[in-house]
């Protein structure tokens, strides 16, 4: 495995660093005051950020993009994970792989705009009765003589607000299970499709997570995304890279980010005459910390190998799911204790990262549904499942 950082590579993180540090930090205590990013700042960041060729970084050449390699987009959305989510999704974009299985007249519809930031996408595929079980929708789409009719009900659904079109997971055909799922795109002003209520949350101040309800919209043949009853698949191949990236890269940063601050403060804060820092159970929790965030790190960069060298790495996404999602948790957890009562404070920025870090544990498929999902593998075939190296190439599943 080669993780080195080229010449290029090092200017770009170098590049994302001071744009995060100088136009996106300074906006974060505004949104957590108010619970949304001004539109001015929204289109200034943006515009900033293009010019910069930051925006759609994770999206092929072919489209557009910077055509990164996994590893490299690990690299850079780690970075992405030292701001809060709303300035991530707006500053640098959020096209959503499965976007690239268009066909010529969708990516110039959908994708291209998406790419360029003339429009934003959602995805649609929670329900009130469908979470971590993405097989388990009800959402029905109807074949009609010119195109499909959309029916049932989404919610959760991240950044609806701000989105112009949606990627809806529906069952077109009840009879034959996961491949009778397909997906959808639909505009946001396409009749019959009503935004609901704004479900807030303890955390990530600023992205909306909105109720969603299609009243019989109807939608042209050139809407189906890919294959008809492709969808589970693409919804899986989709969330393995959300989660690779927006759960186990991005908490990475976060963790790594207070990490920073929590050995800044007990360097600086004295009691008892000496630096907070000496104190042995202190540096117990920073040590631990190191060890989190670093095992963390390694294990999104072998994941990012894996999927690099063409492999099935799903089971090494679901460990970065558990892993760098608990670890984010256990570091932020530990600032708090460090910090102590300013930690607790709405004033540092320390309890702000404490409420955003624990959804990482819930979204994008729940940290025991992911458990199962290893052991049942492990139980199937044994520990050299995780072992791609010693057997020769990674197993077919």
């Amino acid at each position: 495995m080669e993780f080195s950082v080229s010449e290029h590579m090092e200017a770009l993180l170098q590049t994302i660093k001071r744009f995060i540090a100088g136009e996106l930090e300074p906006l974060e205590q505004e949104i957590e005051n108010t619970g949304v990013l001004a539109p001015e700042h929204a289109q200034a960041i943006f515009q900033k950020s293009r010019a910069l060729g930051l925006y759609a970084m994770n999206v092929p050449e072919q489209f557009g993009g910077a055509g990164l390699s996994a590893v490299e987009t690990m690299m850079v959305e780690e970075q992405f994970g030292h701001t809060s989510d709303i300035l991530i999704r707006r500053a640098f974009g959020n096209v959503y792989d499965v976007l690239f299985a268009a066909d010529p007249y969708q990516a110039d519809r959908w994708l291209l705009p998406c790419v360029r930031g003339d429009r934003t996408a959602s995805i649609a595929m929670t329900e009130p009765d469908a979470g971590s079980d993405a097989a388990g929708i009800s959402t029905r789409a109807e074949r009609l003589s010119s195109g499909w009719r959309i029916s049932g009900a989404k919610h959760f659904i991240s950044d609806a607000s701000f989105s112009d079109f949606f990627i809806v997971s529906a069952v077109t055909d009840p009879a034959k299970g996961t491949r009778g799922i397909s997906l959808f795109l639909v505009d946001k002003d396409s009749p019959g499709l009503v935004l609901g209520k704004d479900q807030l949350m303890m955390g990530l101040r600023g992205t909306s997570h909105r109720e969603m309800f299609f009243d019989d919209v109807e939608v042209g043949e050139e809407n189906l995304l890919g294959e008809e009853g492709s969808g589970f698949v693409q919804i899986l191949a989709t969330l393995g890279r959300v989660r690779l990236a927006q759960v186990g890269a991005r908490s990475v940063g976060k963790a790594s980010h207070v990490l920073d601050l929590m050995v800044e403060h007990a360097a600086d804060r004295r009691q008892f005459g000496q630096a907070i820092g000496e104190f042995q159970m202190v540096q117990q929790l920073i040590a631990d910390s190191v060890i989190d965030v670093n095992a963390a790190r390694m294990l999104v960069l072998r994941a990012a190998w894996e999927v690099d060298a063409g492999r099935d790495a799903r089971d090494w996404i679901a460990m970065v799911k558990v892993h760098a999602a608990e670890a984010v948790g256990r570091v932020v957890d530990r600032a708090v204790q460090v910090f102590g009562g300013m930690g607790y404070c709405k004033e540092l920025s320390i309890e702000r990262y404490y409420r955003d870090a624990r959804v990482a544990r819930i979204y994008d498929g729940a940290s025991e549904i992911h458990r199962m999902v290893l052991a049942r593998d492990a139980l199937k075939v044994g520990s050299a499942v995780f072992d791609s190296m010693a057997s020769g190439g990674w197993r077919a599943r």
